[in-house]
């Protein structure tokens, strides 16, 4: 029997059109792709494995199984390339994955992970061995490439200002009230009333 869908579209049950399921955002896709060529690494496992046995040990495993597939030129201690951002020519060194995309996947895996009713006590993807490994894959890439990682520093904000900053004594407060009281910004008369300029604001940049 066909469908009632219409020439607009698919129809529920109810005969009201049926919601189109929004795309998943690039992320979403990525993880997901990244999800389920984990799980098939580990179906290929000698011997194969399922995913209450992984551990991180497993995971950085994975991630040198990875490297067969980089695009970035990790050149070798020996090399005379070593260190060189730009070398001026090629050379035998192998392709590797790059510590960026490592770390962007261990963050996506740990998600997935988690999305799919794991704890995050279990999680094998947030162990510190592999935070150690990471650590070592950028510290080395790093020498080998001659483009240093650095850790970008959190902007601390100013403390905020009292108005009473530079008051010693009492007697420096009375003088301040009395200054406050007597001042034509708080006590506008009828013609100053809608006209006093207070000034831009200065916004504080983070």
């Amino acid at each position: 029997m066909e469908s009632a869908a219409g020439e607009d579209g698919a129809t529920s049950s109810g005969g009201h059109p049926a919601a189109a399921q929004p795309a998943p955002s690039r992320y979403e896709s990525q993880k997901r792709r990244d999800w389920n060529t984990f799980l098939t690494y580990l179906r290929n496992h000698k011997p194969p494995l399922v995913l209450a046995q992984c551990s991180g040990a497993h995971v950085i495993e994975f991630l040198r199984y990875l490297d067969q597939f980089g695009k970035t030129k990790v050149h070798a201690a020996g090399c005379a390339f070593y260190g060189q951002p730009a070398p001026p020519g090629p050379c035998g060194c192998p392709l590797r994955q790059a510590w960026g995309s490592l770390d962007a996947l261990i963050g996506r895996l740990r998600a997935a992970y988690e999305e799919a009713d794991g704890t995050p006590e279990t999680n094998p993807f947030a162990a510190r061995a592999i935070r150690i490994f990471l650590r070592d894959v950028r510290e080395s890439q790093a020498k080998a490439r001659g483009i240093p990682y650095e850790k970008k520093k959190r902007k601390r904000h100013p403390p905020a200002s009292s108005s009473t900053v530079g008051i010693s004594s009492p007697a420096d407060h009375q003088r301040l009230i009395n200054f406050e009281d007597n001042s034509p910004m708080t006590h506008p008369s009828k013609s100053q009333a809608g006209t006093l300029d207070f000034g831009e604001v200065e916004k504080m940049s983070d």
